[in-house]
């Protein structure tokens, strides 16, 4: 009898932010600067491609000049979060061993400062680089 090889497909991860969500991240990091910020996505994801059409300010935040965080055991039930978005105020985008070690959801995004358009960056668990783009809501809701 001979072997059976079975191909697993990989799903290449790709984020989409809707426009209004990219505006709250850029608005609430030039908001908290010269502090992190952080804000949990919501949205959904399917075969590897995630959607972001929402933002939630995380009960009990805690932010500094070099940290951003909340205890994920106060939040509510809620399937629709997808990851999370903290901004980093000095240096680059690539997430730090602490934002790896505290990872939640599916995607982090990081946005560095001057918080433009060009600054925002999404990241998997492992630290790997996941394509981002930005589309009107409208577009993914039909």
């Amino acid at each position: 009898m001979g072997k059976m090889i079975f191909k697993t497909k990989k799903n290449e991860r790709h984020v989409t932010l809707t426009k209004q969500s990219q505006i709250g991240i850029l608005s609430y990091c030039k908001m908290n600067h010269p502090n992190e910020m952080v804000l949990i996505l919501r949205g959904k994801s399917k075969k590897g491609n995630i959607f972001i059409d929402s933002l939630v300010i995380p009960p009990f935040s805690e932010t500094g000049s070099i940290f951003a965080g909340f205890p994920s055991s106060f939040l509510p039930l809620d399937l629709s979060y997808i990851g999370m978005a903290h901004s980093h105020p000095k240096g680059s985008a690539e997430p730090s061993l602490d934002d790896l070690n505290n990872f939640f959801g599916l995607v982090s995004i990081t946005v560095k400062s001057p918080y433009n358009e060009n600054d925002v960056f999404a990241w998997d668990s492992s630290g790997n680089s996941i394509p981002i783009s930005i589309s009107d809501e409208e577009d993914n809701k039909k």
